[in-house]
């Protein structure tokens, strides 16, 4: 490809998938306007929301613009089993930055209609051809020509594919920066012809189940789930859906952001996307971030401002936008002993070093030259690396942190271990090391790892990360040269490299009948360190340089007078019994243009079931993820049975949550997943009080159904028991009733007052306001972050005075905005049945009715009016 200034972008070719006719209706009446507020001298950001009829299918869209005049477009995926609200603040974002942004909920996703079809390039791959079709058309797009809007493509997993998907399939996309996301997803989901069950099984929960997908893709899960082993229809199937099948047409700068908390989209499918657009010619960088679909820290703000800067420079062309370097990973060294967070720090290098660059060799001798062991009936039980599913908290992240929470069961393992290192050593890439491999079956699957053990004994297995291998034909012994995983890890000087070869993994489905393996080695291991790569240095405080006496001086009073702070505040007795208090709690993420939570104080009592409300936006989400240890407030805190909240604090071990939907085996039952995930707490069985979290949750004879038979209420209700595993004190629910029906819904209603009655406290976020006001005893509103108001449910639904104006014709907004500046009047929203007015302590109908008149309000009707959905709605000033 001839790349050429400005925007290195090159001669395009007729498109492929781009039709003469765009393919795009947009459904009457389903366009709507609405200002975004903006807390600086930054253009209102406006959206429009409309569903779009696209080959059959209606997806459900945003649009978004600010200021005027044409800018270049964006596409935003969101994330798989997510929607296109996912990503709408990013979106805001980016249209305040200069551009025109278009984000949608995906086919089957969200309010849109249609199959799951994991990116079918006749289905979702095609959608995004016809959005840029309406792109083209949009007033404020900027064109290349006519029918070819200058298009750029963001999304992170589901939505990064997406991206890549766009690019190789239709010409008119110009910059691309897709997260942690697979390049080839056969090659994620059956690494080296073995099926990794535990993620697959949590991809077709998160979509719904099998009956949400395309035929061809559902079939095809439940053969390879229940064989065990992908076969090659399989593989043919998914590598259809993934861009490595457009590799040679993926022609555009584009930025790669991996994670390397990852064991779903592991950092070699980055490394396949790098090498095969750069073969092509394109510019490309690669960002290796601290988090993953493991968890760990996203990096969000860091991210996001690298994406804008990435298309400030391909998009808009300009030439002085710093993209950052061409390569860079973050690196976590130690803890903030303030508030508990990991330490970040970036590293980088002018060239991407690939996955096996500065290779040094180690020799690994074990007990025995030659070790034998078992793959034991059944599999099991089986050997735990990552927790997908089950450690979204970041278990993965702790490994970098020297913490060790991996487990192999004796008699199922080979180790190999290295002499203690000499200098400290950085492992950057994949190890490599090849075995002699004996069964006594004909095919064996081994799980190889690299564990570094300090000179105590304890170990730790970087990034939770384990590499499946099939070895065929293992009866006659074979030498296979195995590929470890992708890492970024400092082992301490003094410390060992371990290879452990296992029979299991928990993640991974294993032969199922019985057999013995023998290995060996046959070299060295082969460790990348990738010299090249360079951790910035952190600046040195300048006093450091003009003040060395006073500085001496300073240390020295401290030495004498100080102690250094070590652990968080200490806890309150006046609170011992008080579940939740929230005191002036603030958040603002870095690089953010607001709060998301401000000055945020509330109290929940024992026994108490809490609505926590808000329109999008609200910082509801921020606030539970602070409530949960996950992210720290800026300024307040937060107190849990009078101890003081910050991650990993000993109390959370009192708080359960059902955040995001938990991930289950569809071929075990219900109680044995629970059971599995208890286990994988290492907390003691007795401790878990599975026979009262199953009596509340009220699952019955279903338990020893597999869980693929059940219907969403049942495994709702089942994710709810597996929060209420150890019986926590404070329990935590976000959306619980999300995808069920009315007969499910009345049924998780009754599963939080159950658990409730015997004393304990439920916190409960939902958009089903009329759930809210039956189930909660007490609510918290929030809007922009602040609290609105709290109490109980009874308080709020019966307080203010609010009216319902019933009128002829719908008002228009100037109108509803000029209704609520009138003296007397709090706030004006409009509903289906009129418009809601809240009148505050000056006010009164008589004087409303006047005042409306005089406005020429078509009245018919005026009167008392007042349940939750109206007083939220006044309440926010139906911001909502």
């Amino acid at each position: 490809m001839d790349l050429r200034l400005p925007g290195l972008r090159g001669p395009r070719r007729p498109g492929r998938i781009v039709s003469a006719v765009a393919a795009v209706v947009v459904l009457a009446g389903a366009g709507t306007w609405t200002a975004v507020a903006s807390d600086d001298d930054t253009p209102a950001v406006h959206r429009a929301d409309r569903v779009m009829a696209v080959d059959g299918v209606k997806l459900d869209t945003s649009y978004f613009t600010a200021g005027t005049g044409r800018r270049p477009a964006v596409l935003l995926g969101h994330g798989f089993g997510g929607s296109k609200d996912d990503v709408r603040r990013q979106a805001e974002k980016l249209a305040r930055d200069g551009y025109a942004v278009l984000t949608w909920s995906a086919r089957g996703f969200g309010k849109s209609t249609g199959k799951i079809g994991l990116n079918d390039p006749k289905g979702e791959v095609a959608d995004v051809s016809r959005l840029i079709d309406w792109l083209a058309k949009q007033p404020q797009v900027r064109l290349d020509k006519a029918g070819d809007p200058r298009v750029g493509v963001a999304g992170a997993s589901y939505g990064g594919a997406i991206s890549l998907l766009a690019a190789g399939y239709d010409d008119r996309v110009d910059a691309i920066a897709p997260a942690i996301t697979y390049w080839n997803l056969a090659d994620a989901l059956f690494p080296d012809g073995v099926f990794k069950k535990l993620w697959a099984g949590i991809f077709v929960n998160t979509g719904g189940g099998t009956a949400r997908f395309e035929p061809a893709l559902a079939a095809m899960y439940d053969r390879v789930a229940e064989s065990g082993t992908p076969d090659t229809a399989a593989r043919a199937l998914l590598e259809q859906r993934s861009p490595s099948a457009v590799a040679d047409r993926i022609k555009v700068p584009t930025l790669l952001i991996q994670g390397q908390t990852d064991s779903l989209f592991t950092l070699a499918q980055s490394d396949e996307a790098e090498k095969a657009i750069r073969a092509n010619g394109a510019p490309v960088d690669v960002d290796w971030i601290a988090g993953g679909h493991d968890g760990g820290d996203m990096e969000g703000d860091r991210v996001q401002t690298r994406v804008r800067a990435w298309f400030d420079r391909y998009l808009k062309d300009d030439k002085a936008a710093d993209t950052g370097p061409a390569f860079r990973v973050t690196r976590t060294g130690g803890v903030d002993s303030t508030d508990g967070a990991a330490q970040l720090r970036g590293a980088s290098a002018d060239s991407y070093p690939g996955l096996e660059n500065g290779e040094r060799s180690f020799p690994l001798t074990g007990r025995r030259e030659e070790q034998s062991f078992a793959n034991p009936p059944g599999a099991g039980p089986p050997a735990v690396s990552a927790l997908p599913g089950l450690g979204g908290g970041g278990l993965s992240q702790l490994s970098s942190l020297g913490v060790g929470v991996s487990l192999d069961f004796p008699g199922q393992y080979a180790a190999f271990d290295s002499a203690p290192v000499t200098g400290d050593l950085r492992v950057t890439g994949s190890p490599t090391v090849t075995v002699h491999v004996k069964s006594t079956s004909d095919t064996a699957v081994l799980f190889a790892k690299v564990y570094d053990v300090s000179a105590g004994g304890s170990q730790v297995l970087p990034s939770q990360l384990v590499t499946p291998v099939r070895v065929e034909g293992a009866k006659a012994g074979k030498d296979v040269t195995v590929t470890l995983p992708a890492i970024d890890h400092k082992v301490e000087e003094g410390h060992r490299l371990r290879l452990v070869l296992a029979s299991t993994d928990l993640g991974y489905a294993s032969p199922m009948a019985p057999a013995t393996y023998t290995v060996s080695m046959k070299g060295d291991l082969k460790v990348p360190t990738a010299p090249a790569v360079t951790t910035a240095a952190a600046p040195l405080p300048s006093w450091v340089w003009w003040l060395p006496l006073a500085g001496a001086a300073i240390a020295l009073a401290l030495l004498l007078t100080a102690r250094r702070r070590t652990a968080g505040p200490a806890p309150d007795p006046a609170l011992a019994e008080v579940p939740l208090q929230i005191t002036d709690l603030s958040k603002k993420y870095a690089n953010g243009d607001r709060y998301s939570v401000r000055d945020l104080s509330f109290r929940v009592e024992k026994g108490q079931v809490l609505g926590l409300l808000g329109p999008n936006g609200a910082g509801k989400t921020t606030t539970l993820r602070m409530l949960m240890g996950l992210i720290s407030p800026d300024g307040g805190e937060i107190r849990v049975f009078g101890h003081a909240i910050r991650p990993g604090a000993p109390v959370l071990s009192r708080v359960g949550s059902f955040v995001e939907g938990a991930g289950f085996l569809p071929h075990l039952s219900g109680r044995e997943n629970l059971e599995l995930y208890w286990q994988a707490t290492g907390r003691p069985a007795g401790d878990a009080h599975l026979a009262e979290a199953l009596e509340i949750a009220g699952l019955g004879d279903a338990l020893a159904r597999a869980v693929r038979t059940y219907s969403q209420g049942m495994r709702q209700r089942l994710a709810i028991a597996q929060a209420m595993l150890g019986l926590p004190d404070l329990l935590i629910l976000d959306e619980p009733t999300n995808g069920l029906d009315p007969p499910q819904i009345r049924e998780m209603r009754e599963v939080m007052i159950r658990y409730a009655a015997a004393g304990r406290t439920v916190i409960v976020s939902s958009h089903l306001l009329s759930e809210v006001e039956q189930s909660c005893t007490h609510l918290v509103v929030m809007d922009r972050g602040r609290l609105v108001q709290a109490g109980p449910v009874a308080e709020i639904v019966g307080s203010g005075d609010t009216l319902l104006v019933g009128i002829a014709t719908p008002v228009e907004e100037p109108v509803v905005e000029k209704i609520a500046a009138l003296p007397g009047v709090a706030s004006a929203a409009p509903t289906a049945e009129g418009l809601l007015v809240r009148l505050d302590a000056d006010g009164s109908a008589q004087r409303l009715i006047a005042e409306l008149v005089r406005l020429d309000v078509p009245v018919q009707a005026v009167g008392p009016h007042r349940r939750l959905e109206d007083a939220f709605l006044t309440l926010i000033g139906g911001s909502a």
